[in-house]
């Protein structure tokens, strides 16, 4: 199977276009094999850890990001659609503070690629979504920290309904200006 790889604004953060194979019976695609995505982008993952999540609609996660365990993620939604966000918030990156959103659903099969160094967040746009994502380490609470999804300074522009619906991490999450710690730049491939 082929799998298409477009850049973004964000270094080292990839669109994936898997392949999809159809016929009378159905779709099938490879949502990852490993051959394939070093062919396309030159990186080498090691995914330790596999999260799915089910969210209803206008339910916000993020901006989530671990320091002393950062995850490389590998997102896609298995069913409904979201509005899948990162913020480049290492230190010495040309784009730190800058953000990217796309949409991901079940229906376009997109995924989203983030290496380390990166916080990361969607909001649901259906009535429910399910969102699965590959990490390249463990979560880890006590390194765990979030930036509040609406800093103006980042300026995010979520395609909002209505008001989001956030957990109390989340909505009590500093800017990135007081942020408690921040992960250094490091090389993409991660």
């Amino acid at each position: 199977m082929k799998l298409a790889a477009h850049s973004t604004a964000l270094d080292g953060a990839l669109i994936l276009e898997p392949e999809i194979v159809e016929d009378s019976r159905g779709t099938l695609i490879e949502s990852f094999n490993a051959r394939e995505f070093e062919r396309m982008t030159g990186l080498r993952p090691t995914f330790v850890q596999d999260n799915h999540s089910r969210s209803n609609r206008s339910v916000l996660r993020g901006l989530h990001y671990q320091v002393k365990h950062p995850q490389g993620k590998l997102i896609r939604v298995t069913a409904g659609e979201i509005f899948d966000v990162a913020v480049d918030i290492r230190h010495g990156s040309n784009t730190f503070g800058k953000w990217i959103g796309i949409q991901l659903s079940a229906q376009n099969r997109h995924q989203l690629w983030l290496p380390t160094g990166y916080a990361h967040g969607f909001l649901v746009l259906s009535d429910f979504a399910e969102v699965l994502y590959k990490t390249t380490d463990y979560w880890h609470p006590e390194s765990e920290h979030v930036i509040r999804w609406d800093d103006p300074v980042i300026g995010v522009q979520w395609p909002m309904l209505q008001t989001p619906i956030l957990s109390d991490k989340d909505a009590t999450a500093p800017l990135l200006t007081d942020a408690a710690e921040l992960p250094e730049q490091e090389s993409p491939s991660q």
